[in-house]
């Protein structure tokens, strides 16, 4: 009886905690919601310019959310495209090439970087602007490049975790297979073991979106500000929604101010939730390609 009853108490707290969970979402969701749909519309993004004089670039846009909206995604792809090689490699590394003293050190390095607070990376990026702007050029200062690099550190830990472990967790059979056959090791990295543990890896890269998506402490002392229009360069200062909710939330004047917080929150989860659906998408085309090519 007890080992039945012990049973059930675990299915009960599983369950009991996965609506806990479904519970908080729904309610975080329905609040936003509830507080910010009303203002959800063209205006709000566009401001009082045509929306399709602002998508072509005629005229800029003073008052809606479109320079953050435009200056968040720009600032999520380019962190991503400066993390994903990086973190692929060095997962790779620690999963087929580095030795048992060289893998324990870089667990111990990776692992104290997870942990770093994002404001630390934030004043890391400040500082490493400053060096720029006083040793080699005083174009450059906090911009959308030093944000990018700077997220791009922050989100390293899980797509190199989640290369290393998706590699390490793939059957010795699928390992020897290639080689058996006369493949090289880099051979057997690229056309086996890479595309069988794919789905790990966009898991990691999938987390690495979010969480550039939706930090605030790192680009606000990295180059976001709260008025600039859409950026000309990559040493641009820029608009970001993140920042644009922080600071509304923080010295709105008016209830309508406030609303208008609440509706840039639902288009940033929005937004989040396009760019994880094309990196959905993107994985199940890349299996497609890998596992179906002629």
């Amino acid at each position: 009886m007890k080992p039945c009853l012990l049973e059930r108490t675990t299915v009960l707290f599983a369950w009991a905690a996965g609506l806990l969970l479904t519970a908080a979402v729904a309610v975080l969701f329905g609040y936003l919601f509830m507080h910010g749909l009303e203002v959800l519309n063209l205006p709000l993004i566009f401001g009082n310019t045509p929306p399709w004089r602002a998508l072509l670039l005629q005229e800029r846009v003073f008052e809606g959310l479109f320079p953050a909206l435009a200056g968040t995604f720009m600032l999520v792809l380019l962190a991503i495209c400066w993390a994903i090689p990086v973190g692929l490699a060095t997962g790779v590394y620690l999963s087929e090439y580095a030795g048992p003293r060289v893998r324990r050190v870089l667990d111990a390095l990776f692992d104290v970087l997870a942990g770093v607070p994002s404001i630390v990376v934030g004043l890391f990026g400040f500082a490493l602007a400053v060096f720029l702007h006083r040793h080699f050029s005083e174009r450059i200062g906090p911009c959308l490049l030093i944000s990018s690099l700077a997220l791009s550190i922050l989100v390293l830990p899980y797509i190199i975790r989640t290369t290393q472990a998706s590699l390490e967790g793939l059957p010795r059979e699928i390992r020897l297979t290639a080689i058996a056959l006369g493949a090289t090791k880099l051979q057997n990295i690229i056309l086996v073991l890479l595309p069988k543990s794919l789905a790990g890896v966009m898991s990691g890269i999938i987390l690495a979106i979010g969480r550039c998506a939706e930090d605030t402490a790192v680009i606000m002392l990295t180059g976001v500000v709260a008025s600039a229009g859409l950026p000309k360069s990559l040493l641009s200062q820029y608009e970001a929604l993140p920042f644009y909710i922080y600071y509304i939330s923080s010295q709105y004047t008016s209830p309508e101010e406030l609303q208008q917080g609440y509706g840039a929150a639902i288009i940033l989860l929005l937004l989040c939730a396009l760019l994880l659906l094309a990196a959905c998408g993107i994985r199940k085309g890349l299996a497609h390609l890998v596992f179906y090519r002629p």
